[in-house]
């Protein structure tokens, strides 16, 4: 190795998951779909991080987000996430799909994903890195309130 190139370690083969690439719909109106591709990506280095890249069926690439790993889990069975990215269950019929809704500054897009592959998508992430084990996010209502009580807080 070339002592310039910095040496990132690498998961064996076995420990990583291959992308998943979904066919799904963005909703337009309530009645007019448009077909695009929805690819997954899993880094066991970030594991409460999926990066998802919508692609119209010509290939090209609409947008890119990651998304919480929990969310897409949570949103296959019920109402998931807040804000600018929610996932829910569809209501059920043949084919099992649950709504991702993206949201942005004057814009949103509601996507149609089917959620069996999806699953056994996220359950093989899981199997990897665990929910138990990934990074504890950080208690911003505690530190909030850590900043505006202020050192000073004590003193009065």
């Amino acid at each position: 190795m070339h002592p310039d190139q910095s040496h990132t370690p690498t998961r064996p083969q076995s420990e990583q998951v291959a992308s998943l690439c979904l066919d799904v719909d963005r909703m337009l109106d309530e009645f007019t779909r448009l077909p695009m591709r929805a690819t997954f990506r899993f880094d066991a280095d970030r594991p409460s991080v999926v990066t998802v890249e919508f692609a119209t069926e010509r290939g090209r690439a609409l947008v890119r987000r990651r998304i919480g790993r929990e969310l897409l889990h949570g949103g296959l069975t019920a109402m998931s996430g807040c804000g600018e990215v929610r996932m829910w269950p569809t209501l059920p019929r043949e084919r099992p799909s649950s709504w991702l809704l993206l949201e942005a500054p004057d814009v949103e897009a509601l996507f149609e994903v089917p959620t069996a592959r999806l699953a056994a998508w996220l359950a093989a992430t899981y199997r990897i890195v665990p929910a138990e084990v990934e990074p504890v996010p950080l208690d911003w209502d505690g530190f909030l309130m850590g900043l505006l009580d202020g050192p000073e807080a004590g003193a009065g």
